[in-house]
């Protein structure tokens, strides 16, 4: 990045702060009227110049003000926004309204996605928690109707995946309920591959579930293993930036999209530790979907328990300072309620 003299900071954060505001080119006498700078038109004109000059902002018409690039945002970020931090009093009604949902997983991600969307003004996303090597926790057997059966696996992480399952003859619920405790006795905390490895001291039945719950566990090995949450995305379709249907598509795709947001989620937050927070700025030279949004992205849960992510997606020109707090906060919030939730 380019070294940046005190007043060229100042003025390319104000430049910013403007245009986060009112979405519109910046001109020198704007800022000087609006901001009370101790200097003139053509010195803060001049030193638009230069910041234009070094790729930190951009001047979309000649006779236009300046707007701030993907660059110029990036620099503010990093370099000048420093920590930011909630409101106590934004803090203590976010945390209420968690403590006063059931104690529920998917109520906990709905709300936090509800929370993120109202407090960013922007597209919110959850995805559930899941453990990175899915362990055997419980399984049951539920006899239904004919030889249709409900499976319910428990993974270690709290993880519950409920299948169809069609067998070859009609099996009663005894012989389902032992083989469930069969099963449960010899694979108690172990991943797939060592279930797998088990099944050359099973009978036929047993086999045949044993290579199901296999397959669920490796299915559920997956980044986005669960249900992804989404709230907001009237908020992102409302900016300007939007306006056009290509644009509109493209962060919808973001979103809705699951290889995507998949290869995005493993290329970015996944990186970071749990809490940590991930801000990512236009496409940065690979995503062409994310070339006129923002995101804001964090981990939660408990490492080798279960991890989710959560985050935002708007406009570059988004209110960082607010949302990466936000974004922090329910990712702590968060990761607290699955250490109640999962960790005996």
């Amino acid at each position: 990045m380019t070294s940046l003299t005190e007043r060229q900071k100042l003025i390319l954060a104000l430049v910013i702060r403007d245009h986060i505001e009112n979405a519109q080119p910046v001109g020198s006498k704007r800022l000087v009227e609006d901001y009370g700078l101790g200097y003139s038109s053509a010195t803060v004109r001049n030193e638009m110049a230069a910041l234009t000059e070094a790729g930190y902002l951009n001047q979309p018409h000649t006779s236009a003000g300046r707007e701030p690039t993907e660059e110029g945002y990036r620099y503010f970020v990093r370099q000048l926004m420093g920590h930011t931090e909630l409101p106590d009093r934004t803090k203590r009604t976010i945390t209420h309204q968690f403590y006063q949902a059931r104690q529920d997983m998917t109520d906990w991600m709905r709300l936090a996605a509800s929370v993120l969307a109202n407090q960013s003004q922007a597209a919110a996303l959850v995805t559930a928690p899941h453990p990175e090597t899915p362990r055997f926790k419980h399984l049951e057997l539920i006899s239904t109707v004919g030889r249709q059966v409900l499976m319910v696996l428990v993974m270690t992480g709290g993880e519950v995946s409920q299948q169809m399952l069609m067998l070859a003859e009609p099996v009663s619920q005894e012989k389902l309920s032992n083989v469930a405790e069969l099963i449960n006795k010899r694979c108690q905390g172990l991943d797939g591959e060592t279930i797998s490895s088990l099944t050359t001291q099973m009978d036929k039945l047993e086999q045949d579930v044993i290579k199901l719950v296999v397959d669920e566990m490796e299915r559920s090995s997956a980044i986005l293993g669960g249900e992804v949450y989404r709230d907001g995305l009237v908020n992102v379709l409302a900016e300007p930036e939007f306006a056009e249907v290509d644009v509109a598509l493209s962060a919808l795709r973001v979103l809705e999209e699951r290889s995507l947001l998949e290869d995005l989620l493993s290329s970015t937050v996944l990186t970071t530790s749990v809490g940590g927070v991930h801000v990512l700025i236009g496409g940065e030279g690979t995503w062409e979907e994310l070339r006129q949004c923002s995101m804001v992205l964090s981990r939660y849960g408990v490492p080798d328990i279960a991890t989710g992510t959560l985050g935002v997606l708007g406009p570059i020109r988004m209110a960082y300072g607010r949302t990466i707090s936000t974004v922090r906060f329910v990712a702590n919030l968060m990761s607290d309620l699955v250490v109640e939730m999962h960790v005996e």
